[in-house]
């Protein structure tokens, strides 16, 4: 899953949304110089991810677009399923998208001197171009695939799968219901485990 996802399935304490967020980079176990909210994070955000990878629903998805973008189509399903959640905000969460991602936003400026170094660098423009609430348009996740493809040197052609989400956009859309209400049952699982 990717960034809103991530956060989203966080719950509400404040530690676990942070570490959650910046998991991707933390490797091994310096997840453990955090403290024990920011390491729960941490570890639900792997489990999500082993969850997500493993998912027979959401390797339909990937193989929907495997042919064209080999490894890279597990990303980019990270990001059209984003585009679902922001896109169908209201059926999942009580607080509007753009008053949660401003409390996010405001959570992350709290926590801005424990970020990572990348994360800091990053967290200005995912501000100022609004990421999380863009990602519930077309053009959108069209911006933010086509980012992934210059951080990729362009190599992975990303920014053209935009014309496999308009095609296939009601399977993608049935398979993220699908797959979403089991990884919601799972990340509370794993919170309560955790």
């Amino acid at each position: 899953m990717n960034f809103l996802a991530h956060i989203y399935l966080s719950g509400d304490d404040e530690g676990v949304v942070i570490g959650n967020f910046i998991a991707d980079g933390i490797k091994g176990k310096r997840y453990m110089k955090y403290p024990p909210p920011i390491q729960k994070g941490i570890l639900l955000h792997r489990a999500i991810d082993s969850y997500t990878d493993a998912h027979p629903t959401v390797r339909e998805s990937t193989a929907r677009l495997h042919e064209n973008y080999g490894h890279y189509s597990g990303v980019i399903v990270d990001i059209l399923y984003d585009h679902f959640l922001a896109k169908n905000w209201e059926t999942y969460h009580d607080v509007p998208l753009a008053k949660f991602v401003e409390n996010f936003y405001n959570m992350l400026r709290h926590n801005f001197s424990i970020l990572p170094a990348r994360i800091q660098r990053m967290m200005p423009y995912m501000i100022a171009d609004n990421w999380l609430v863009s990602y519930a348009t077309i053009p959108g996740i069209g911006k933010i695939l086509s980012q992934m493809n210059i951080r990729t040197k362009r190599v992975s052609k990303m920014d053209l799968a935009v014309i496999e989400l308009e095609q296939h956009y009601d399977a993608f859309e049935e398979e993220f219901t699908r797959f979403f209400h089991d990884l919601i049952l799972y990340s509370e699982n794993k919170l309560r485990e955790l």
